[in-house]
């Protein structure tokens, strides 16, 4: 399966100023398959160090940081020769190896013509217990669970991913029930590379869900296993209380609705923990709307969101029928998924951070609240026909240098205030934003 960040990796590989290469992720979003490939492809040869399955390679790292020492300990220990500029060095599960994270630092320093990428599932959680991060000395990027675009592009091929991404943003009525009937599936099976396999192969729904809950009871072993027990109780208890949160109609997050009488100081360092493994996200409120957003944020109120919605479906026992066979989906479950969903495809292209908007004052509430380039785009999620949009247009009278937008099951529409967006390409959010004043292109 094509996973959109390849084309990152191949700049990251060219890039005459390219640093040694951080890739982070939660677990099984498929980092160890996307870099085994890219290794495959676009080099001579490659070597993979695992550091969960062996131990030696933790020791290559405790010995000092010289770089020519490392480069030969690894040959000797692989048996493969490193050919700089044509070897690439995949250092996997790097958080068990965390001496190897500050090692990063050298190879950039002393020995930037190699190629070396490490990634780690826990990498978060390894950082904040006191890992020395090499800031500045290396490059980054973040794998999330598979898009809705890529999951289009591995079930029906490259033309309807193409057109999702660069098609006219009016000239999608005619293939609409495609995209929704595809968007129905993807509403069920989420972005796990593993559920989404197991689709492309024929395996029956059943046996999807039960791939869901197998990595559940994965992610559930891992807070049992690496989190401090004076909070292994309250990870637990956030983790499965966020569907039942995001269904309320104020999806902002309550500690009260997670254990009675619960406040901050009980679950700050759990939610922290599941934010560092990346098994959760936090979508900070913004009170006042001004660029850039984040001089805004109030930290005492946030949402969160699951990696992955079609792990949320599963965890909250959503029977498969429920979602494949009711015409009004997209409406009864608009609570749980929509939001969820929306915000997954933003998380893929929005790298200035996500808020939402509320204003004790005016009493407007928006879903999210997002930056283009200077400008501010106030969101509304609408998961039924129901498009009366009364708190983005107060917020546009508020705001008018603002470009609100509408995210619905309806059509692309341009309003003189407002564009409407269909759920299937809200990934193109950033290109209609930017072409909405050229009339030419885009109507």
């Amino acid at each position: 399966m094509v996973r959109d960040l390849y084309h990152n990796l191949l700049k990251w590989k060219n890039d005459r100023y390219r640093k040694p290469l951080v890739l982070k992720g939660a677990r099984q979003v498929g980092k160890t398959y996307l870099i085994t490939e890219f290794a495959k492809n676009e080099f001579d040869n490659y070597i993979i160090l695992n550091c969960d399955k062996d131990i030696r390679i933790k020791d290559i790292f405790e010995n000092g940081y010289r770089t020519e020492r490392i480069i030969s300990d690894i040959e000797l220990l692989s048996g493969e020769k490193i050919i700089a500029g044509k070897t690439l060095i995949f250092i996997d599960e790097v958080g068990d190896a965390p001496k190897a994270i500050a090692s990063l630092k050298y190879f950039c320093e002393d020995a930037p013509e190699y190629h070396i990428i490490v990634a780690g599932s826990l990498l978060g959680l390894a950082i904040h217990k006191g890992v020395s991060f090499p800031v500045g000395k290396v490059d980054e990027m973040t794998l999330y669970p598979m898009s809705f675009d890529e999951f289009v592009r591995a079930h029906l091929g490259d033309a309807p991913y193409e057109r999702l991404k660069t098609g006219r943003f009016d000239e999608f009525s005619s293939v609409r029930e495609l995209y929704i009937e595809e968007l129905r599936m993807y509403y069920f099976l989420g972005g796990m590379p593993e559920v989404v396999q197991g689709y492309l192969n024929g395996r029956a729904l059943d046996d999807l869900r039960d791939i869901q809950k197998r990595i559940l009871a994965d992610y559930a072993l891992d807070i049992s296993k690496h989190a401090d027990k004076q909070i292994l109780g309250r990870i637990h208890q956030v983790w499965n209380s966020i569907p039942q949160q995001l269904a309320k109609n104020n999806k902002k997050f309550v500690y009260g609705d997670v254990q009675k009488g619960g406040r901050a100081k009980d679950f700050e360092l759990a939610i922290e923990w599941l934010i560092d493994a990346g098994m959760i996200y936090k979508v900070s409120r913004v009170r006042k709307a001004g660029v850039p957003l984040k001089y805004y944020e109030d930290f005492s109120a946030f949402k969160l969101f699951m990696l992955d919605h079609g792990l949320m479906g599963a965890l909250s026992d959503v029977p498969v029928s429920e979602i494949l066979l009711k015409k009004n989906i997209f409406e009864e479950y608009k609570g749980t998924f929509t939001e969820q969903y929306v915000f997954e495809q933003l998380k893929c292209v929005i790298d200035t951070g996500i808020f939402y908007f509320d204003s004790d004052n005016t009493k407007l509430e928006l879903d999210f609240l997002i930056q283009v380039d200077n400008g501010l785009v106030p969101i509304e999620v609408k998961a039924e026909e129901n498009l009366k949009s009364k708190s983005l247009r107060q917020f546009f009278i508020n705001c008018p240098e603002s470009k609100p937008v509408r995210v619905s099951m309806s059509d692309y529409r341009k309003q003189d205030w407002m564009i409407n967006i269909p759920l299937f390409i809200v990934s193109r959010i950033k290109d209609i934003i930017r072409y909405s004043d050229y009339d030419e292109i885009i109507e």
